[in-house]
């Protein structure tokens, strides 16, 4: 089994598309606008989708996480790219970089190796 596709509810498609389109570097595949972009991530989709207004925000401190892979030795780059568009690294481990987008998810780059095995 392989992940299909991650959604991503907002209240502000254009801020949250920019975050993942422009720092984060996904590219669109599929958009309906007002209400969804689909963002192509190394095989499956991240959608963006518009929130309904009754749904709840995102916790302040939630812990819900989702990385996406960077190549090793790429961690020093990425710690510039969102310094300079004053995204805060909130922590850090020899492998990743933890940050939050702008509803408050908590997101990462990491190059941790994955070990797939069959058990």
């Amino acid at each position: 089994m392989r992940l299909h596709h991650l959604a991503l509810r907002t209240r502000d498609l254009p801020r949250l598309r920019a975050f993942y389109e422009d720092l984060l570097g996904l590219r669109a595949c599929r958009a309906a606008p007002g209400r969804s972009v689909w963002l192509e991530a190394g095989g499956a989709v991240v959608m963006l989708e518009a929130a309904d207004a009754g749904e709840p925000e995102i916790p302040a401190d939630s812990r819900e996480f989702v990385a996406f892979a960077i190549e090793p030795g790429a961690r020093a780059a990425w710690e510039a790219r969102l310094a300079g568009a004053g995204v805060a690294v909130e922590a850090r481990t020899d492998h990743t970089l933890y940050f939050r987008d702008p509803d408050g998810r908590r997101v990462g780059v990491s190059s941790y190796p994955l070990v797939h095995s069959r058990e």
